[in-house]
């Protein structure tokens, strides 16, 4: 197996792009609107194709926590509302960003340090090699599948909040 279709290794790699783009997001130095367009994307593809192709397969091993898995959905869905309400804020900048930033920032940082801890660990350590790189091109097709649609549209970062 390649690191590079690892389940595991795709999703931590996706993992560290976002906490850069956050950073990037805080910094008065970066262009901010531009990392929030990148994170916007970047978010909502990760989620959706770990939702559609990733969490249900992992549900199935003897010692990946099913509650952890149901969870992690939960917390996608909390990460997406901050992501809206911060999509929301017309001036790049303001208060009322920089205060929608750092729920983004909290929920974003909360979801990947859980996931990590729980549903990737048990993954490396249950799943067999094989079984991950598949897992990990069918998510990297769903996620490239996701922002070819453009995805972090805050008109579809709406509809996925809406349901």
């Amino acid at each position: 197996m390649t690191v590079q279709h690892d389940v595991v290794a795709v999703i931590l790699k996706d993992h560290r792009t976002m906490e850069d783009l956050l950073r990037r997001m805080r910094s008065v130095e970066s262009d901010r609107a531009k990392a929030l367009e990148q994170f916007s994307a970047l978010l909502i593809a990760h989620g959706e194709a770990e939702e559609a192709k990733v969490y249900g397969a992992l549900k199935r091993f003897k010692d990946v926590d099913n509650d952890e898995v149901e969870h992690g959905v939960k917390e996608h869905a909390e990460g997406n509302a901050a992501l809206l309400a911060l999509l929301e804020v017309s001036e790049v900048g303001s208060d009322r960003w920089d205060e929608r930033l750092e729920d983004l920032v909290k929920a974003v940082s909360h979801h990947i340090d859980e996931e990590e801890r729980t549903i990737l660990n048990g993954a490396r350590e249950n799943v067999p090699d094989e079984r991950r790189a598949e897992l990990g091109a069918a998510f990297l097709q769903e996620r490239e599948r996701q922002l070819a649609a453009d995805c972090g549209r805050v008109d579809h970062v709406r509809s996925v909040v809406k349901g």
